[in-house]
């Protein structure tokens, strides 16, 4: 049996979408509608576009079960799309991506109605962290539309943490005279996460999204609005470079593969590690003589940093070791921050999976004396940071079963998730 992506309804900027999962794939569906809004007016939009949020959702799990995936009219540019994304998934994930065709009743060529002119602006996906912040320095001359998406990091029922998010955005955005759009989903309550990572948490470092679906997902999640806007590049900042050699959700082999119309995704900055974005964004303050809050925590309250948390840490450092003084970018930080860092690497206390391991490593790499840093006790923390053996800690600090289960969950996924698949894998250790 397929799985049944039904015409989606459009009222105003919101887009609605029924999900019919064949008996055997309901327990990776929670049965709410897919549901997506938007800050423009999107009535008259296409079925073959207003399907491509649904269907950048469902289809990776659909592949993970051989399953089938039926539409009534699908865009010809993004069908091909799929079918790419989907044999880039295969390699990645050989041991679970089974594949499936899309059956698709209309195949619509929908670049016959518009010219590539139309498409001649771009929309950067930003959540204001190192990343999308280092995106937004590389594409600046594009001015481009900055997209934030409820939903994802921050939950769609969070709507407190989102305002103090939107703060930041808008703030900065609106500094440097830049349009932003919102777009609010249910993608991560839509389909049922916890099974879906109880289920596959054997074959990812990560959650499910993070590991399998959110490059082509949050990508796809703004092909109504490029539609609307007349945005021809989508761009996703890189988490890694082509030194991680682990499998991830977002990758050039994937985001650069998501298309329709006159518009394609473009994973950007993958040349960067994360530490030469954060010099990248050092250079970029000193030469526009600028400050601005950089937001990298999922755990404060209203959208900010918590100051304690191992990413915060992580990217306090990061900033130090580039020369910018973290206090003047949204942080708060002083030489007790080195003594909780070394105290969180000693007694063992950090999450470290694949991916925070790589970003330490290239702190590491990266360190060098040539500077003045703007936090005292900045010298010292990084000759003790140049001697740690980084495998050695992760492995000790992952030993115990409680640290192997949050591991596999605790990765930059949205916390909302993290609070409901913790308890899920609390009763599952119990059982083991």
């Amino acid at each position: 049996m397929s799985l049944v992506v039904h015409d989606p309804t459009v009222e105003g900027s919101t887009i609605e979408c029924e999900i019919t999962p064949p008996r055997h794939l309901r327990r990776f569906f929670s049965g709410e509608p897919f549901r997506v809004e938007y800050d423009v007016d999107l009535e008259g939009l296409p079925t073959e576009i207003a399907t491509i949020p649904a269907l950048a959702h469902v289809c990776p799990v659909a592949w993970a079960n051989g399953v089938d995936v039926e539409v009534s009219a699908v865009d010809e540019t993004f069908l091909q799309s799929l079918e790419e994304v989907r044999e880039v998934l295969g390699r990645m994930y050989p041991s679970f991506i089974e594949g499936g065709e899309i059956r698709v009743g209309e195949v619509v060529d929908t670049r016959a109605d518009r010219s590539p002119d139309e498409f001649d602006d771009s929309g950067l996906l930003f959540s204001g962290g190192i990343d999308s912040v280092a995106s937004y320095v590389r594409q600046r001359e594009e001015t481009p539309t900055l997209i934030s998406i409820q939903g994802w990091v921050v939950g769609v029922e969070q709507d407190d943490r989102w305002e103090g998010a939107m703060t930041h955005i808008d703030t900065f955005a609106a500094d440097r005279g830049l349009d932003v759009q919102n777009v609010r989903s249910n993608m991560l309550s839509c389909l049922d996460m916890p099974m879906l990572q109880a289920h596959y948490k054997r074959y990812v470092d990560g959650a499910w999204y993070s590991s399998v679906g959110h490059g082509i997902g949050l990508v796809a999640l703004c092909a109504p609005l490029s539609h609307a806007l007349g945005l021809g590049t989508i761009h996703i900042a890189s988490s890694h470079t082509d030194e991680f050699d682990q499998p991830w959700g977002s990758h050039p082999s994937i985001d650069d593969n998501v298309r329709w119309t006159y518009t394609s995704g473009n994973h950007d900055g993958y040349v960067l590690s994360r530490q030469k974005k954060v010099e990248l964004i050092a250079d970029y303050a000193e030469t526009e003589a600028e400050t601005f809050p950089i937001r990298t925590c999922v755990h404060a309250d209203r959208g900010g940093n918590c100051n304690e948390c191992e990413k915060c840490y992580r990217t306090m450092v990061g900033m130090v070791l580039a020369g910018l003084d973290p206090n003047r970018f949204g942080y708060e930080m002083d030489e007790r921050t080195f003594h909780e860092v070394r105290e969180g690497f000693e007694r063992r206390t950090f999450v470290m999976d694949d991916h925070t391991v790589f970003h330490w490593r290239d702190i590491q790499d990266h360190v060098r004396y040539d500077r003045e840093f703007p936090v005292d006790s900045a010298t010292e923390f990084f000759q003790w940071l140049e001697t740690v053996d980084i495998d050695s800690i992760t492995e000790s600090a992952t030993e115990a079963t409680h640290r192997k289960v949050i591991r596999g969950v605790a990765r930059n996924i949205p916390y909302p998730v993290y609070n409901s698949l913790y308890p899920v894998y609390g009763s599952l250790k119990k059982r083991i």
